[in-house]
């Protein structure tokens, strides 16, 4: 991989703590809500985030 400026690495922690965020509401989300539908496509908004998160972090190494 080349190397990586200062202002791409600064956007690549920027969308690393917006996944992160994302992942951690959409589970409190899924916990908070009754109704079962919700709570799983809210869980399957988490996963999908955490999906985008680790081909950040990925991209990394």
């Amino acid at each position: 991989m080349a190397n990586l400026t200062t202002a791409e690495l600064k956007g690549i922690e920027d969308a690393l703590s917006a996944e992160k965020l994302l992942i951690l509401k959409y589970k409190n989300f899924a916990q908070m809500t009754a109704d079962p539908t919700i709570r799983g496509m809210c869980e399957q908004i988490a996963a999908q985030h955490k999906t985008h998160y680790d081909t950040l972090l990925g991209n990394l190494s």
